[in-house]
């Protein structure tokens, strides 16, 4: 049956009509800016302790009872000083101030047995607590990590990459000394304080009254740095983030930056960078210092009033010398964890900010989900590859431009439908709402007469297979790469692939072979090579629809050619939609859609629409291909049986 081309969807127009003004003909990566960058960058929300503990502290389910054991511990090595110390002023009292070599080895023997005691529950103590903040650590990380893997692509874009790196690894750290180090430290400290104080209390009660009339000096100092210390650390890790960005991007562009002699600007940019890191980090010093000092001064304040008090109570014969060393002993003891309590305000202050850097990414709501249980639609593990457009209006989030409008179209197996049109026509935005990366705002896509949103996510992807403008490689083995296409591959399975894509000669011809390690940006590979490996990764896939997103971008004509026999035999027999300007590989396809500011006004075959004389042959003839319109220079690898429509 022949095809008749037509200027606008084939499917009756019905419904509401949008009425927003179609985005400028700027390419598509500007119509994607004009649809993200109008949000804002993710928002800081202010968080408090009770918050971000009541948001991590489920992750620590599971170990908790070590938890629980490593604060026991804290416990018994406390009570093992507080014995210790009072060993030492009967030692003082009886052995050295008497003289008495025979009162020595009974208090000794104690002393050093509780010592090695104290000493292998804290070796224990802090070897467990380090193995429970590292699993925090780790179990947080993946739970970020996991997260960001759900959002949408609009959310990698508005957001620089370092400044996410430095959420996953500074932030993390943060919030892990707020939820268990923080914890044990606190467990620790509080004990700490309540044996030595009330040891000292045992002794003199007194002087303990009079000497912990000071302690509130130390809650005074806390309260006072608590809010500057915050500002500053939040300051400071947007500053971290910022560097580390910087960095990112300039390893990223290096070709651009020598290309065009940027060099002094990039180091320009990492000083503007570093100099509002310097800023906050080095009033961050300060403030934690000035506290330290403060403290010091505080103690050595302490301690003199008992050293005088201790002078006055010895010459009136109220206490002896081993009581007021004891004494001197348990005050000693005791404001360091009284000052590990105020810092400890200060560490769960600077961790606040680090919460709610992380809270931002994992409050971020994905543009998609699975579908509820309910509403899933039973269908077979692999789908036939019908796919269907039904007017789709579709506009990215926070945008203002509908990309897509009253869009419709349909593809079946075997079939080969290029979507071609001007630069910013909405051509790439089909692939995201085919993957459902999003959910049209009207209209529907379905899989085999199925909404794609009524079928769990995972298995509506495994059977779509995307080549991507980019070429995308992991940092990994070239047989790594081949293989991530799918689970329970044979090192056969990735060979018989490789040779199907034209790649067994090249991979070959590495230094080791399918064992080479290649990875983003590699120089070990060519443009033609890559997308090759690419190619061999989606045969391994052996999904029933097939989506080329400018398959030829960047590639010279003899790399192009090279690669159109894979190219053939991957399509053989799927549902094939090649998203391209290169009209060489418009001129075998079924049917040709022609996209202009997100409305379809064409569809056809190539020789109808170059009849029609539309906007089809605009582009055609302002942009001729290099081989006028026929895309093969040798013969199809195998006949094209009937119904078996593919690139040939």
């Amino acid at each position: 049956m022949s095809r008749e081309p037509v200027a606008a969807s084939p499917l009756p127009a019905a419904g509401p009509r949008r009425t927003a003004q179609p985005p400028p003909d700027t390419g598509r990566d500007r119509v994607l800016r004009a649809g993200l960058v109008a949000d804002a960058p993710i928002r800081t929300r202010r968080v408090g302790f009770k918050e971000s503990v009541r948001r991590f502290w489920p992750l620590t389910r599971g170990d908790r009872r070590w938890i629980v054991l490593v604060c026991l511990c804290a416990i018994v090595a406390a009570l093992a000083e507080t014995v210790a110390i009072l060993v030492f002023a009967e030692l003082t009292d009886n052995a050295l101030q008497k003289g008495s070599v025979s009162a020595f080895w009974a208090p000794a023997a104690l002393w050093l047995g509780v010592a090695v005691a104290g000493g292998v529950v804290g070796y224990l103590g802090n070897s467990l607590a380090a193995w429970t903040a590292e699993r925090f650590v780790m179990r947080l990380r993946a739970r970020v990590f996991a997260h960001l893997q759900k959002l949408p692509p609009h959310f990698f874009q508005r957001n620089r990459r370092g400044d996410l790196v430095e959420r996953l690894t500074g932030d993390v750290d943060a919030i892990e000394q707020l939820v268990v180090t923080g914890l044990v430290q606190a467990a620790t400290a509080t004990f700490g304080v309540i044996f030595y104080a009330g040891a000292a209390f045992w002794l003199r009660w007194d002087m303990a009254l009079v000497t912990f009339a000071l302690a509130p000096l130390f809650w005074i100092a806390t309260r006072r740095f608590t809010g500057r210390v915050k500002e500053v650390s939040r300051r400071e890790r947007a500053a971290d983030g910022a560097i580390t960005s910087v960095v990112e991007e300039g390893l990223v562009n290096v070709v651009l930056t020598q290309a065009y002699n940027r060099q002094r600007d990039e180091q320009e940019r990492l000083r503007r960078e570093a100099r509002s890191w310097l800023r906050a980090s080095v009033t961050s010093a300060r403030l934690n210092e000035l506290y330290e000092q403060i403290v010091e001064v505080l103690e050595t304040l302490c301690v003199l009033a008992i050293i005088g008090l201790g002078a006055w109570e010895i010459s009136a014969g109220r206490m002896t010398l081993g009581q007021l060393l004891a004494f001197a002993a348990f005050v000693g003891y005791l404001y360091p964890p009284i000052r590990d309590l105020g810092q400890l305000g200060l560490t769960v202050t600077e961790a606040t900010a680090g919460s709610e850097r992380l809270l931002e990414i994992l409050d971020a709501r994905p543009a998609v989900t699975d579908p509820e249980p309910a509403v899933v639609v039973r269908a077979p593990s692999r789908a036939v590859g019908a796919v269907e457009a039904c007017r789709v209006h579709f506009r990215y989030p926070g945008g203002t431009e509908e990309v897509l409008k009253d869009f419709s179209f349909s593809a079946v197996p075997g079939e080969l439908v290029v979507i071609t049109g001007p630069s910013g026509a909405g051509k790439s935005t089909l692939a995201a709402l085919l993957l459902r990366f999003y959910d049209p705002d009207a209209g529907s896509i379905r899989l085999d007469g199925i909404p794609v949103n009524r079928l769990p996510l995972a298995q509506l992807r495994r059977n779509i297979t995307l080549l991507p403008q980019e070429t995308l490689v992991l940092h990994d083995t070239v047989e790594e790469n081949i293989a991530c296409g799918r689970d329970n591959v044979t090192h056969g399975d990735v060979v018989r692939a490789a040779r199907a894509a034209d790649a067994e000669v090249f991979i070959a011809a590495l230094p080791d072979g399918y064992d080479t390690v290649i990875a983003p940006g590699t120089s070990r590979l060519s443009g033609g090579q890559l997308q090759r490996v690419a190619i061999a990764r989606a045969m391994l896939r052996d999904a029933p629809v097939l989506i080329l997103d400018e398959p030829t971008t960047g590639l010279d004509t003899l790399a192009t050619q090279r690669i159109l026999g894979p190219l053939r035999r991957l399509a053989a027999g799927r549902t094939t939609i090649v998203i391209t300007h290169d009209l060489d590989l418009a001129a075998d396809a079924d049917r040709i859609l022609v996209l202009d500011r997100g409305r379809l006004v064409e569809s056809g075959t190539h020789a109808q629409l170059l009849a029609h004389r539309g906007l089809y042959a605009t582009l055609f003839h302002t942009h001729p291909p290099s081989h006028n319109g026929a895309v093969h220079t040798s013969p199809p690898v195998r006949p094209v049986a009937d119904g078996d429509r593919r690139l040939r």
